[in-house]
C-alpha cells in the first residue's frame, strides 16, 4: 500500500511540476491564442519525435547484425528525397499559418480605448495616461526588511508596488513603451504582452482583459544591479470604477500641483529640510550613494566632502543635477519623480550631511527658478 501512496504523491507532484513549468494560459485573448498555438506545435513536435525515434528503434532492432541482416545497397531515391522535403514543408506551413495570425494580433495596436505611455528607468515604472492628465511611478513596495531576511517574507516577495498601473476591463488598452536610459522589458505573463523598453525607441503592445483582478509581472530584461527589484503590478476595474479611479487621481494631482505652486513662497527651516530631505534620501538616494554618502568607487560618486555637495558656488549646478539628472550616466532626472519641496529638501541635506556643513538652504523657489531656466 505504501508504495502505491508513494507513487501516486509522485504522480501528482510531477503534475504540479508540469503545470508550473509550462506557458502561462493568461486572462486574454491573445494569450490563450498564444497558449494554444504553443501546444499546438507541441504536439506536432511529440508526433514527429514518436514516429522518428519509433522507426529508428524499429530499424536497429528488426535490422540488427545478430540476425544476419544484410545492409541494402543503393546509392539515392528520388521518392524519398521528394518526400523528406515536402512533409517538413507542409508541416512548416501547417505550423505557420496559426503563428501568423497569432503575431498579427499581437501587433494590431489600432482602435485603443484607452493609450498608456510606460518608461522604465532605474529601477521603476513611469505611467502616463494620454486620455488624461494623469501620470505616476511605481516602484517596489516590499519591505527591505524582508529582502534582508529579518521579516517573514510575503506572499508577493519582490511582486508588490507603491502605485499599480489601472486599467479597464473590456476595453482596449494600448501600451507605448520606451526607457530613460538602459534596456529594459515589460512583461506580464498573463497579458500574453513582453515589451523591450529601449532609450530613444518607441515600442506598442496592447490588451483587453475581460476579468477584473490583480496580474503581476516583472522586467525581463537585465537592467543594473537593482533589475530583480522592478515589478509590475496591473489592476483590471471594471469600467465604472476605472472612470471613478481616473477622475479622482486626476483631480487629486492637479490640486496637487496648483498647491506646489501655492507654497513657492513659503520658506521652510533648516530642521524642516533635514528632516525631511533624510527620509528622502534613505528612499530614494542611498541605494546608489549609500546611506553615509560615501558612494561606489568607480560606479557612483560620493557625495560627503567632495564634488558640488560642498561647493559653495555650485549650489545652482547641483540643483540642476538632481532635477534633471546627468545625461549618459546612471544619475536620473528627479524632477517628475518629487516635489519641489522634496527636491529643496534632499539637496539641503546632501549639502549637509555628514559633515558637509556648507550652511546652504535650497527652497522650493529655488527648484522651480532652476526647472524655469
Amino acid at each position: 500500500m505504501k508504495p502505491l501512496l508513494a507513487l501516486l504523491a509522485l504522480f501528482g507532484f510531477s503534475a504540479q511540476a508540469q503545470n508550473r513549468l509550462n506557458l502561462t494560459e493568461g486572462v486574454t485573448d491573445v494569450s490563450n491564442r498564444v497558449y494554444d498555438l504553443h501546444m499546438t506545435i507541441f504536439y506536432i513536435c511529440c508526433v514527429i519525435g514518436v514516429i522518428v525515434f519509433g522507426l529508428m528503434f524499429i530499424s536497429m532492432i528488426r535490422h540488427r547484425k545478430s540476425k544476419g541482416r544484410e545492409p541494402a545497397k543503393f546509392h539515392e531515391s528520388v521518392k524519398v528525397e521528394i518526400a523528406w522535403t515536402i512533409i517538413p514543408f507542409l508541416i512548416l506551413v501547417g505550423m505557420a499559418i496559426p503563428a501568423t495570425s497569432t503575431l498579427i494580433a499581437m501587433e494590431d495596436t489600432s482602435d485603443a480605448d484607452v493609450t498608456v505611455q510606460i518608461t522604465g528607468s532605474q529601477w521603476k515604472w513611469h505611467y502616463k495616461y494620454f486620455e488624461h492628465e494623469v501620470e505616476f511611478f511605481s516602484r517596489l513596495a516590499t519591505q527591505q526588511e524582508q529582502i534582508q531576511n529579518k521579516f517573514e517574507k510575503s506572499e508577493n516577495y519582490l511582486l508588490e508596488v507603491d502605485n499599480p498601473l489601472v486599467i479597464p476591463t473590456g476595453k482596449k488598452v494600448r501600451f507605448l513603451v520606451t526607457s530613460d536610459d538602459v534596456i529594459h522589458s515589460w512583461w506580464v505573463p498573463d497579458f500574453a504582452v513582453k515589451k523591450d523598453a529601449n532609450p530613444g525607441f518607441i515600442n506598442e503592445a496592447w490588451t483587453r482583459v475581460e476579468e477584473p483582478g490583480i496580474y503581476r509581472g516583472q522586467c525581463a530584461e537585465l537592467c543594473g544591479k537593482d533589475h530583480g527589484f522592478m515589478p509590475v503590478v496591473v489592476i483590471a476595474k471594471e469600467p465604472a470604477e476605472y472612470q471613478k479611479w481616473v477622475e479622482e487621481t486626476e483631480a487629486e494631482q492637479i490640486a496637487a500641483r496648483e498647491r506646489e505652486q501655492e507654497l513657492l513662497d513659503m520658506e521652510m527651516s533648516m530642521d524642516e529640510l533635514m528632516a525631511m530631505g533624510e527620509k528622502i534620501y534613505n528612499s530614494t538616494c542611498a541605494a546608489c550613494h549609500q546611506a553615509n554618502g560615501q558612494g561606489i568607487p568607480g560606479t557612483f560618486p560620493a557625495l560627503a566632502g567632495s564634488g558640488v555637495s560642498v561647493d559653495p558656488e555650485a549650489r545652482d549646478q547641483h540643483i540642476d543635477i538632481v532635477v534633471n539628472g546627468v545625461q549618459g550616466t546612471a544619475m536620473q532626472a528627479f524632477g517628475q519623480q518629487l516635489s519641489m519641496q522634496e527636491l529643496a529638501a534632499v539637496i539641503t541635506y546632501e549639502r549637509n550631511a555628514w559633515g558637509n556643513d556648507t550652511g546652504d538652504t535650497v527652497q522650493a523657489a529655488d527648484i522651480n527658478a532652476v526647472m524655469n531656466q
